[in-house]
């Protein structure tokens, strides 16, 4: 804080004086309390004042901007309103600027799932203007307006042109017989290839398909869920996949339905299956649901181990790498002594 520009509360007050009316409601003594980090002298970080007074700015413009998209006037977006929001945003990031204009639908449909998968959990159709300024995502798809954005963070942007055009290059490779849909067989191959049949069988009868193959805005589900499983919202999307009997809760016959697929793959690489008894021990030592018998969705998302869980009941490979946990911790701090 050495280096910063600093303002106390009675400079603040003056600078307040100075200000046009347009400014002056930034200028309040909650403002600069909220500002306040800790400084001997009660004074505040210009920088962050004006970061401050530039975000606030930004929203208000931005609610105006999504509000002219919301036919309805009752705050809320519908899909094809934000993909129109989206589709008009696109010109003015100069990250998108090498992107074919045929594969512009395509990015839009990326983009907008995201919103929809996190802020719109009960399929309604439709999210609320004030949840897309509250939420994070419109930060990152405005980073893009950023010519020097590093190639890091890009990848760890969805949507980057690289991020859309990974997932998208991905949906194409699975797509063995290019008819736009993915099969089961084709889904098989996502990721380690290493998803159970089971779980697969499971999201094929619980998501929209057509004529059983799933289409890529159903896809784009499938990947946000399995990117991002340590979300309440990706674990209320796999738990509906979970719970076999639409009961609102993982049972010992559901856990050990997942589980012998675990066991069957085991089988199938010539390992030695593991005992369902002790995962299940283990699973509800780790989740410890306020029912002794039942895990229910505020469990797995309660417990701060939800993902592991679900992992362990679908992925061998995610299995895998949870059993020999110690292991790698023991190889990684090998190698960074070594």
């Amino acid at each position: 804080m050495a280096d910063e520009q600093l303002i106390n509360w009675h400079d603040f007050q003056q600078v307040a004086a100075e200000a046009g009316a347009k400014a002056r409601p930034f200028f309040t003594a909650r403002v600069f309390a909220k500002l306040q980090q800790a400084d001997v002298y009660g004074r505040v970080s210009i920088m962050h004042f004006f970061n401050y007074v530039m975000r606030k700015v930004w929203l208000h413009q931005t609610r105006i901007g999504l509000s002219l998209y919301d036919c309805t006037g009752q705050g809320y977006l519908r899909e094809g309103d934000l993909e129109n929001y989206i589709t008009e945003l696109i010109p003015t990031l100069p990250q998108l600027d090498g992107l074919e204009r045929s594969f512009h639908s395509f990015y839009v449909c990326t983009a907008v799932r995201k919103f929809f998968f996190f802020l719109d959990p009960m399929r309604t159709g439709k999210v609320k203007i004030q949840d897309i300024l509250a939420c994070s995502f419109l930060d990152d798809l405005l980073e893009l307006r950023d010519e020097e954005l590093s190639k890091e963070m890009q990848k760890q942007n969805w949507f980057s042109a690289t991020s859309a055009l990974r997932v998208y290059g991905q949906y194409l490779n699975l797509d063995r017989d290019h008819n736009g849909m993915l099969s089961k067989h084709e889904l098989s191959g996502y990721g380690t290839g290493t998803l159970t049949d089971v779980f697969l069988d499971r999201v094929f009868q619980e998501c929209l398909t057509y004529e059983g193959e799933m289409d890529y805005k159903t896809y784009l589900d499938f990947v946000l869920a399995l990117e991002n499983r340590k979300e309440p919202q990706a674990m209320q999307y796999l738990f509906r996949i979970l719970d076999l009997r639409h009961r609102g809760y993982l049972d010992v016959f559901a856990l050990n339905f997942f589980f012998r697929a675990i066991q069957n793959q085991m089988r199938q690489h010539g390992q030695e299956p593991i005992s369902f008894c002790d995962v299940k021990d283990e699973v509800f030592d780790m989740v410890k649901p306020a029912d002794s018998l039942k895990i229910t969705l505020q469990d797995l998302v309660a417990c701060g181990q939800g993902d592991t869980v679900i992992t362990i009941l679908i992925d061998l490979n995610g299995f895998w790498m949870y059993e020999n946990r110690e292991a790698q911790v023991s190889e990684q701090a090998e190698a960074a002594s070594s």
